[in-house]
C-alpha cells in the first residue's frame, strides 16, 4: 500500500465552556483595556474587518516548535525628579545658641487660635518669604492647645507639616524650641538657603 506523504488533518477542538467573570475581575479588565494602545492603525482595521462569508476552509496544521517569548522593551528612561532633600536636625551647638539668645532667631510665626486651613496658608506664606529673604532661624508657636490631656491640633499637625516634601524646598529641618521660647507650643525651624 502506498502510503499519503501529506500531514494529517487536525479538526479544530471545541473551545471549553468559559465561566462568567466576577465584577472586581470585570472592572479590573476594564482598568486594563483602556490602558491598552494599538500598534499600528491598520492592523486594528484588520482586525474589526467583517469575517469572510461563508464556510470557513479546513486548515491544516503541521507540528512546529514553541515560538519563542517576545522579549520585553526596555520601559522608556525616565526623567528623574529631583529628590527631596531629607530633613536634618538642628545641631546641638545650634539649639544651645537659639535657646541661650547667642544665636538669633531672625522671624516668628505664632498660629495661635488659627484653624488647621488657615495655619497651613500662613506657615507656608511664611516660610516662602523667610526662603526668599535668606533668614537661617525661624521660630514657629504652634501652642500646646491642652484640654484634657489630648495636646493642640496643630501642635500634632505642624510637625507633620514641615515633613511634607511641599516643605522641603525651604526647611532644612526643626526641632522642638526651648522654654524660654515656648518648649512643646514652639519649633526652631532652620530655613534652607536659597540658590543663586
Amino acid at each position: 500500500m502506498k502510503r499519503s506523504s501529506r500531514p494529517p488533518v487536525l479538526e479544530p477542538r471545541p473551545s471549553p465552556r468559559r465561566r462568567a467573570l466576577s465584577e472586581e475581575e470585570r472592572a479590573l479588565w476594564e482598568t486594563v483595556a483602556k490602558q491598552v494602545k494599538p500598534l499600528r492603525k491598520h492592523r486594528v482595521a484588520k482586525a474589526h474587518a467583517a469575517p469572510p462569508a461563508g464556510p470557513s476552509p479546513v486548515v491544516q496544521v503541521s507540528r512546529v516548535a514553541p515560538a519563542a517569548r517576545p522579549v520585553a522593551a526596555a520601559p522608556a528612561p525616565r526623567i528623574a525628579k529631583p529628590s527631596v532633600p531629607p530633613l536634618a536636625p538642628l545641631g546641638k551647638r545650634e539649639r544651645t545658641k537659639l535657646s541661650r539668645g547667642r544665636r538669633e532667631i531672625e522671624a516668628r510665626l505664632d498660629l495661635h487660635g488659627m484653624t488647621q486651613m488657615r495655619a497651613h496658608r500662613a506657615l507656608t506664606g511664611f516660610l516662602h518669604r523667610a526662603h526668599h529673604d535668606g533668614l537661617t532661624f525661624v521660630l514657629v508657636i504652634t501652642g500646646k492647645g491642652r484640654s484634657g490631656n489630648e495636646s493642640g491640633v496643630l501642635r500634632r499637625q505642624v510637625p507633620e507639616w514641615l515633613s511634607l516634601p511641599e516643605f522641603r524646598a525651604f526647611v532644612v529641618g526643626f526641632e522642638t524650641a526651648h522654654i524660654g521660647h515656648g518648649g512643646e507650643g514652639a519649633l526652631y525651624v532652620r530655613i534652607r538657603r536659597a540658590r543663586g
